[in-house]
């Protein structure tokens, strides 16, 4: 346990000293919602009909950019290998680079997300929805972007091709994460949409550390 929470602190420390790659990751989130008010024009009530498809779409593109600086910096300065050579399991380190990951990423994304509900018309109830939509998908975006990191990190310019390998996995996130927040079958409909989120989110939680374990290890033989 000691070594998981060592981990998971120092992955914390890197991500948030690394030159604003947070406060990017939050201004590309604004800046993509933020761009479709132009195309579309005016009309409100079409904004807001399609204001929860935009901010996940804007969560989904901006969680893609930390994807590169997951496993590969460790792997350029040599941390990878004395990973594998630790007594703690491969796949607790990707447990804990994971989580990092999410309060990292898309954690300040949902804090920064009440802006972007301003700008596209949201009414309380949607963006209290959309809130929680984000907390309880993003996890699964999180895991599926640490799985496509670790299959592509001996890889060069793998970051290039993680996106591609992880998008199939991340369709069925995006199409719960908008049916909870505009359901067309009304509220049992939003309802069941949340709970197949913190389904996938769990699911993927449990299975990628190992998945992105093999991954690594396969990559490394």
């Amino acid at each position: 346990m000691s070594g998981f929470l060592g981990v998971l602190q120092r992955e914390l420390r890197l991500n948030l000293s690394g030159g604003g790659e947070v406060l990017t990751l939050v201004l590309f989130f604004i800046i993509v919602g933020a761009i479709v008010p132009f195309a579309i024009g005016p009309d409100q009530v079409l904004l807001a009909s399609i204001a929860p498809g935009i901010i996940w779409i804007a969560a989904f593109l901006a969680m893609l950019l930390g994807l590169d600086r997951l496993f590969r910096p460790d792997r350029d300065d040599g941390t990878l290998a004395l990973y594998r050579l630790a007594d703690m399991s491969m796949a607790g380190v990707v447990a804990a680079k994971v989580i990092a990951h999410w309060l990292t990423t898309a954690l300040p994304l949902i804090i920064a997300s009440p802006f972007l509900a301003m700008i596209l018309a949201m009414d309380g109830p949607t963006f209290a929805r959309t809130a929680l939509s984000l907390l309880l998908g993003t996890p699964a975006l999180a895991a599926f972007g640490a799985f496509g990191a670790a299959v592509t990190v001996a890889i060069r310019r793998g970051g290039l091709l993680a996106p591609i390998l992880i998008a199939p996995l991340c369709v069925p996130v995006l199409i719960f994460g908008v049916g909870a927040i505009a359901p067309l079958g009304g509220p049992d409909q939003a309802s069941s949409a949340m709970l197949f989120l913190a389904a996938l989110s769990l699911m993927a939680l449990a299975l990628s550390p190992f998945a992105a374990a093999l991954a690594i290890d396969w990559g490394e033989e």
